[in-house]
């Protein structure tokens, strides 16, 4: 095996001349940028070009040439509003798809150079960045995905996660619940440069804050220190020693933003708009920067394009030791890095099936879920669960999962505390790093702190899971606070996110499939407290939550005068309501919607085939009617909630709002015109 590379090498000697130009070439091409879209933000990238210039010429380990490299060092521009530092740097170091007439389309239609990195748009973007706070914790994810991977594979995973990140970052109050799961677990291949500028929108950063920044990360276990960010000898040497800390590093680089513009340098005015004509033409005299806007000189840009190189025998090195893993380990790797799953999840999931038919289960589907994944983890080794102190209720932890700390980065279950936000957002950033499915637990009701983090993943097209239990009004006496009403409604609102919410045990292990299988979307999985009837005892390969909606119930002969549909655990009470209903009657169907997002993306003539044409079309829900005119129209009738909930058992609840087999009986019948 060929010796192990400790980092790639620096362009050295590099005078404090060589450095200005090179950091210079980064200045001029944001400020030139962003003049001619008439709109962004020169001031970050201006400021912190030292910063970048020395961790991408000395420091960090990546490939132009293979953007896509596995064990590169991951950089993370949390403060997104700075793009153009990203982008003036991906042109400089050399990636191919990242040219000068991108640049020149800063913030246009189809560009690679949106107004915010984009990493499904621009090659070398690792993860979307913009709302303040996510990138950092992103971060966080990705590090613990690189230490678990290393804990798997050995030093075929072997390398660093640096963030910049903004004071702005650090208002939000996801980075503190994602600094404080990072100390804890000691993530010591975690570097944050903090660009300590001191200004925000409105100003002066003292108008609104007045944190010490280091004493908050040395409280939360990480080793933190000041320096002056545009040194670039004291960037240097802190870096080097975060290289070796046993801990996370936090190192905050006071910075000018906007440096080098004459008038608006320091000041909130270099922030969030074009600099202008003379204040650019005054910049450029001050940095000595005497060329045409876009032209970099070609000494300075070999320069970078060599920085572009450094880590390419480093690369070509991985290569050669990945080719060395015993066969089995290096297909493996190469699975899970794909993203492809492996075979053994479907026979997993028709053994729970075959299980589930022998021996119905009148059960929670939250612990549905976890009969599920008692089969399904052990069958997706990729598969890193959590939850957000809610483990013995959310029912995310199998028997045999070893719980990830900093003695075990191997454990393939995470204690994230109560931090939904944090824990959301760092799962999409192991998603991003790939080779890792993660899926964790809270309550349906705290989807509204996992939110931002929710909308990424979808915008990204991650597959994150969300396992959220106690869904309804249904988790009884702990009353409206902690019963969802709009939630499942504000969910289904986000494009490219599967809501799933199964009535059954086998429901549940058919929308754990699905949500395995949707490589490129987010999954919420909406699960009861109560217990459930087994509504599907007959045994089928087919999933038939894959249509979005089936019909569970039909009627006997052709005739149907009501279709009734329902989703969780409404649909055992659409199941009463129906037979109800053909005891007076009036031919009643079922027709179960585990997924509003797969049944709406389906041809028009096969939704028609499932809605029917019932001569009235009933929803019933546990939640808001909204969204669910889409499948029984404008003029259907909905039994659900116009409400909050109310603290009592659930039974009660459920007959004191109405949302019982005879109150859905009886609106059907409402319905129905005199004859």
């Amino acid at each position: 095996m060929p010796p192990r590379n400790t980092g790639p090498s620096r362009i050295l000697p590099m005078s404090r001349a060589q450095h200005d130009r090179m950091a210079n070439a980064i200045r001029a091409l944001a400020m030139d940028a962003v003049e001619q879209a008439k709109s962004g933000h020169p001031g970050l990238p201006m400021g912190a070009a030292d910063i970048a210039t020395v961790l991408f010429s000395q420091f960090l380990k990546f490939d132009p040439s293979a953007p896509k490299w596995p064990d590169r060092d991951r950089f993370v521009l949390s403060a997104g509003h700075g793009s153009m530092l990203i982008y003036a740097l991906l042109y400089l170091t050399g990636y191919e798809a990242m040219t000068i007439e991108e640049l020149k389309n800063f913030r246009k239609l189809h560009s690679k150079t949106p107004g915010h990195p984009e990493n499904f748009v621009t090659p070398g973007v690792e993860t979307t960045t913009g709302p303040l706070g996510q990138g950092i914790a992103n971060a966080v994810g990705m590090a613990i995905a690189e230490r678990h991977l290393n804990a798997e594979f050995g030093d075929v995973v072997d390398h660093r996660t640096y963030v910049l990140a903004s004071d702005g970052d650090l208002m939000e109050g996801v980075s503190q619940e994602a600094i404080a799961l990072a100390g804890h677990l000691k993530l010591n291949r975690l570097i944050v440069l903090f660009d300590d500028n001191g200004i925000t929108i409105d100003g002066k950063l003292s108008l609104s804050d007045s944190v010490d920044q280091v004493k908050r990360f040395e409280s939360a276990g990480w080793i933190a220190e000041r320096i002056d960010g545009h040194d670039p000898d004291a960037i240097a040497s802190a870096i080097a020693q975060a290289q070796k800390a046993d801990r996370p590093t936090m190192i905050a680089c006071r910075t000018t933003i906007g440096f080098g513009a004459p008038n608006k340098a320091g000041s909130e005015k270099s922030h969030g708009s074009p600099l202008g004509a003379d204040e650019i033409k005054g910049a450029r005299e001050t940095l000595g920067w005497p060329h045409a806007p876009f032209v970099v000189p070609e000494d300075i840009l070999g320069d970078w394009r060599k920085a572009g190189r450094r880590s390419t025998d480093m690369r070509k090195a991985w290569e050669t030791k990945l080719a060395s893993l015993a066969p089995e380990a290096k297909a493996e790797f190469e699975r899970r890095i794909k993203g492809d799953l492996p075979k053994a999840l479907a026979d997993a999931v028709q053994k729970v099936k075959r299980t589930l038919a022998e021996a119905p289960k009148e059960i929670a589907t939250r612990a549905s879920s976890e009969f599920a994944l008692e089969s399904i983890v052990p069958a997706v080794p990729e598969m890193v669960g959590g939850s957000a102190d809610l483990t013995g209720s959310n029912n995310t932890r199998t028997k045999t999962m070893k719980a990830m700390s900093a003695a075990d980065y191997g454990g393939r279950f995470i204690h994230y505390g109560i931090r939904e936000h944090g824990m959301a957002s760092a799962m999409n950033g192991m998603a991003l790093h790939g080779g890792i499915i993660p899926y964790s637990g809270t309550f349906l009701v705290f989807s509204d702190y996992c939110r931002p983090a929710i909308r990424l993943a979808a915008l990204m097209g991650e597959r994150v899971i969300h396992v959220m239990t106690h869904d309804s009004i249904g988790l009884g006496e702990d009353g409206p606070t902690h019963q969802p009403v709009e939630h499942l409604a504000a969910l289904r609102a986000i494009p490219n996110l599967n809501v799933f919410r199964p009535c059954d045990a086998v429901e549940a292990v058919e929308c754990w499939d699905l949500a395995l299988r949707a490589k490129d979307t987010p999954s919420v999985l909406a699960l009861t407290r109560q217990n459930l009837p087994q509504l599907r005892t007959s045994y089928t390969t087919e999933n038939l939550c894959a249509a979005g909606a089936y019909e569970i119930l039909p009627v006997e002969g052709d005739n149907v005068d009501v279709s009734i549909f329902a989703s969780g655990s409404e649909v055992a009470i659409a199941v009463e309501a129906a037979q109800l209903l053909n005891r007076q009657g009036k031919p009643a169907r079922v027709v179960s919607v585990p997924c509003f997002e797969l049944f709406l993306a389906l041809p028009p003539e096969k939704r028609h085939a499932v809605i029917g044409g019932a001569e009235v079309n009933v929803g019933v829900e546990a939640g808001i009617r909204q969204g669910w005119d889409a499948i029984i129209g404008s003029d259907g009738v909905f039994v659900g909630m116009s409400s909050f909930g109310a603290s009592a058992p659930y039974k009660e609840l459920y007959a004191h709002f109405g949302i019982t087999p005879q109150a859905v009986a009886a609106a059907a019948l409402a319905k129905f015109r005199p004859r």
